[in-house]
């Protein structure tokens, strides 16, 4: 097949999704052409059967805003015309879907749209009375519809009037990339001897809980020596700086921004931390899952999905920093524990999430699509 992506290229879960997507989709031969405003972060080196085709914004005195959305439109259909495109799926409903609309519209229908819905498209900003029009007809223009979780699924049919019928197709991780290993080095460079790595990887919003972060961790540091590295970057990075100063562990952080291969720096966690006040799936949590690092997470959205209460990591209410820290620090006291639920993390992974069992159901998505298979809701 001849398929077209279009994803926001910064870091983020639906772009490392729709990155990897296209790798692996490239790797089994189709051609995959990407269509964005700059190259996806995890496509920075050559591939076989990837394209990447740059969208110019122009920018005029009229305009108060580049208009976006009409210059992806007008380069989604250039694309489709002079690649004869099958699919053209796009990753996150605004304003990805309605340009793709657009392109189909000037195209005659020549290719078909696929939406996949990942998160705040559905829960923070289409939830928005001004764009919650736009969303609902978007998802119900598009030719197939997915979400990354049964939860996110159930938000859009609660939130939107949906007409469409939308598949669950979870996220998944390239398990040979995530895979334990001996991280002896990365470790030395972050915490003492006998101390022990907590680690938190996010976008750094008010919805990750990052004042949790520092508090959850300000329990533990208290009960065992350990450390808290940081992977990201984000707007609320500064209230995790201030909640930390005010629990008396700011010297006990790590910082190391965004970071574009985080596989080894995931595996030498000993545990993960994701307090989030939503989450549509927690693609941050199977990544460490997969490198074998158990998780203390939110019992919200996608994250139940993922994390098995008890055999993987420990879940509870976004507010009870108090139970997270308590099960943290079992954790980290309990070699055998930790061992074990590092385990069953990577085995979870393995079976349920591997890129190679994952990606075909996007390729019979895609084939159902194009044979008209796929009915409304």
């Amino acid at each position: 097949m001849n398929i077209g992506i279009t994803c926001y290229p910064t870091h983020g879960g639906s772009g490392v999704i729709a990155t990897e997507l296209g790798k692996e989709l490239a790797r089994r031969g189709h051609h995959v052409h990407f269509i964005s405003y700059d190259t996806p972060f995890r496509l920075r080196e050559y591939h076989a059967n990837i394209f990447y085709h740059e969208v110019d914004v122009p920018t005029y005195p009229l305009f108060k805003y580049p208009p976006y959305l009409l210059a992806l439109s007008n380069k989604m259909a250039e694309v489709a015309r002079t690649e004869k495109l099958d699919v053209l799926h796009v990753h996150y409903a605004i304003p990805h879907a309605a340009s793709a609309f657009l392109a189909r519209e000037m195209s005659d229908g020549a290719f078909k749209v696929v939406t996949t819905l990942h998160g705040t498209d559905i829960t923070l900003v289409g939830s928005d009375p001004s764009f919650t029009g736009v969303v609902s007809f978007c998802i119900n223009r598009s030719d197939g519809v997915t979400a990354v979780s049964a939860s996110l699924r159930q938000e859009t049919l609660d939130t939107f009037a949906v007409t469409r019928d939308i598949t669950v197709i979870r996220n998944f991780v390239d398990v040979a990339e995530f895979a334990p290993r001996d991280s002896r080095e990365l470790r030395g460079l972050w915490a003492q001897p006998g101390e022990r790595i907590l680690m938190h990887m996010s976008n750094f919003r008010t919805v990750k809980g990052v004042d949790r972060v520092a508090k959850v961790f300000a329990t533990v540091a208290r009960q065992v020596p350990s450390r808290l590295v940081l992977v990201g970057d984000g707007p609320d990075i500064d209230l995790l700086r201030r909640a930390a100063r005010a629990e008396g562990v700011a010297d006990r952080l790590v910082f190391l921004g965004s970071q574009d291969r985080v596989a080894p720096v995931l595996a030498a966690a000993d545990l993960f931390l994701l307090p989030s006040s939503k989450e549509s799936f927690g693609l941050a949590a199977l990544e460490a899952m997969a490198c074998g690092v158990p998780v203390v997470a939110s019992d919200v959205g996608g994250i139940p999905e993922l994390v098995e209460n008890g055999r993987t990591g420990f879940l509870f209410p976004p507010d009870d920093v108090q139970g997270m820290a308590r099960a943290a620090a079992l954790v980290l006291s309990d070699d055998g524990l930790r061992r074990r639920m590092g385990e069953e993390a990577r085995r979870l992974a393995e079976d349920r999430f591997a890129t190679a069992k994952v990606v075909p159901a996007y390729e019979e998505f895609y084939r159902r699509v194009i044979s008209g298979a796929v009915l409304s809701a």
